[in-house]
């Protein structure tokens, strides 16, 4: 409590064992400390860690567990038809013995944001487009193309993590109802080019 003197009777109020003891108490389980811990920890999902962004996921409904592709090794096309050649892959090592892979706080934070604003989102382009660079404009270019057939496409320009193409391909970005998605990656968009002027 704020005043704990003004809850000690009268003649007790000058024992300076007793105000010793219940100060101490006092002191001891002050939920002040606690509440502002409570409210960074759980709370607040910008600020949340570790159970309380276990909370958040439940209650927008994601997990913090993603099935990551094992992808882009090196090898030969007749061997894998996805394989990479010099330069491009990396060498196998085998395969774990699960593709699940539990997000770190900064990962879970971006897919349980990517799924809140899915259900607020207002269907429109320009919507979707603020929702995308809100998640994955600190890494690059990405926008949304409405093809003018039912489709949409989504365009990242650089080169996303196994967890950013985890999230990306999950289906938990927003899309209108009816609505088919396919995703293209661009890691050498050049965002910086000026077409209407002379090249410097």
């Amino acid at each position: 409590m704020l005043n704990v003197s003004e809850t000690i009777l009268a003649q007790f109020a000058n024992s300076p064992s007793l105000r010793t003891i219940i100060e101490g108490f006092n002191q001891a389980v002050d939920p002040r400390a606690l509440t502002d811990a409570w409210y960074d920890s759980v709370w607040n999902p910008q600020t949340a860690v570790g159970w309380g962004l276990d909370v958040w996921g439940r209650i927008v409904g994601v997990s913090r567990v993603l099935q990551v592709a094992n992808t882009g090794f090196f090898g030969f096309s007749e061997a894998v038809p996805d394989s990479l050649t010099f330069g491009e892959g990396v060498f196998y090592s085998g395969f774990g013995a699960s593709s699940n892979f539990s997000l770190t706080d900064d990962a879970f934070r971006r897919l349980i944001f990517a799924k809140a604003a899915a259900n607020i989102w207002n269907g429109s382009i320009t919507g979707l487009n603020a929702i995308l660079m809100i998640l994955f404009g600190d890494k690059g270019q990405c926008y949304v193309t409405d093809n003018q057939d039912m489709t949409i496409t989504y365009v990242f320009g650089f080169t996303p993590t196994p967890v950013d193409r985890s999230i990306i391909g999950s289906g938990i970005l927003p899309r209108p109802c009816g609505v088919s998605t396919s995703y293209i990656f661009t890691p050498y968009l050049d965002v910086d080019t000026d077409f209407g002027g002379d090249i410097l």
